[in-house]
């Protein structure tokens, strides 16, 4: 019975990254307008809740360290990692604020407000991309199946399909295939600069 359901799991993990296959064009994109924004400037504030805080704090990771290749650092903040700010916001405020409140603090025109969300209805992160469209920050999301609440309030949405387990597994694959996209970018911006200074 156990290897039928492991045999059934990875089956049904392999449905949802065929779907994030298909969303590599969206992928790529997201990778460049990440390499300019951050390379200008600007940063990356990430956010989500339970295993999708886990990717968010992994994304950032990769960000201000390396992923691949040694580079120089890049302005990228998990919310859901500020665990003084968390609590703070969430006793004076309510738990739907923790990441709004911070979203307001933090960001600006340019800069990218990423949440991910297995279930797209959170309402901290529904919450964060509203604020994210008040300071002007362009939101993105990663949820699982749509239509989802999430989906809807976030300038553009890279939807999983598949029941959550499969969505969160999959979460960690796109952190790194956004990571893929972004680094070649910045390879491809620092070609670009030699030639223009050669």
């Amino acid at each position: 019975m156990s290897g039928e359901l492991i045999g059934g799991h990875l089956d049904g993990l392999r449905q949802t990254l065929d779907q994030l296959r298909g969303q590599a064009p969206l992928l790529r994109r997201w990778g460049r307008v990440l390499a300019h924004r951050l390379s200008g400037g600007h940063r990356l504030l990430a956010a989500g809740n339970g295993g999708s805080a886990a990717e968010a704090q992994h994304l950032t990771a990769e960000l201000v360290g390396r992923f691949r290749e040694d580079r120089r650092p890049f302005s990228a903040i998990a919310l859901c990692a500020e665990t003084a700010s968390v609590t703070a916001i969430g006793n004076d405020y309510g738990y739907q604020e923790v990441f709004a409140r911070q979203v307001h603090a933090h960001a600006g025109p340019l800069d990218i407000v990423l949440l991910l969300s297995t279930s797209g209805r959170s309402p901290n992160l529904l919450r964060a991309a509203e604020a994210a469209r008040e300071v002007g920050a362009t939101c993105w999301a990663c949820t699982g199946p749509t239509p989802n609440p999430l989906s809807e309030l976030a300038g553009e949405t890279l939807a999983l399909q598949g029941p959550s387990p499969h969505v969160q597994e999959a979460q960690l694959v796109f952190v790194h295939l956004l990571c893929t996209a972004f680094e070649a970018e910045l390879a491809t911006m620092d070609t670009l600069a030699g030639r223009r200074v050669s």
